[in-house]
């Protein structure tokens, strides 16, 4: 089975994906780990990356690439990614949302900054990437007809939002 999980900074897609992933037996990529593996090779930190991704469309190209790639050859696979589910083949697309405030306060609590810092650093990331979505790919990622479920992550912990996704796999097989 290709699992495919798309959320915003913050949701709770990375923690989702790997609790699904050990509770499924399947391996995980995630687009965001390349993403930031790629910003620490040139000594970037993520906003001067997403600026560079705006000018040099290659570098979004690449991760998409690579995660299609990896799917295609994979028979079970969890894919990890804002973009994801518009480029991978996948059984089940799944999207993680939370509100902007509760987002925030993860990625303050995860990173040790100023939560005013942090919203103002995810307002300039999710316009950037918003932005380079749609030039490179003209993909509008607030059209969610693309997924299969939508999940609110303030409403549940991590471990429910993995039973519930564990419930819509044994429903669609």
């Amino acid at each position: 089975m290709i699992i495919t999980i798309s959320g915003l900074p913050g949701a709770g897609t990375t923690t989702i994906t790997r609790m699904l992933s050990r509770k499924l037996g399947i391996p995980y990529i995630s687009a965001g780990d390349v993403f930031r593996q790629m910003a620490a090779e040139r000594g970037m930190d993520l906003l001067e990356f997403s600026r560079l991704a705006e000018e040099d469309h290659e570098i979004d190209r690449e991760i998409d690439k690579r995660q299609a790639e990896m799917a295609r050859g994979a028979e079970n696979l969890i894919v990890e990614g804002r973009l994801s589910a518009h480029f991978v083949e996948a059984d089940l697309k799944i999207l993680i949302i939370a509100p902007f405030d509760v987002r925030a306060e993860r990625i303050s609590r995860r990173e040790s900054k100023p939560i005013k810092i942090v919203g103002d650093e995810i307002k300039r990331r999710e316009e950037s990437e918003a932005k380079r979505y749609m030039e490179i790919h003209g993909i509008d990622i607030e059209d969610l007809q693309v997924y299969d479920i939508i999940v609110n992550s303030a409403h549940f912990k991590p471990e429910e939002i993995t039973n519930i996704i564990i419930k819509v796999i044994e429903v669609i097989k």
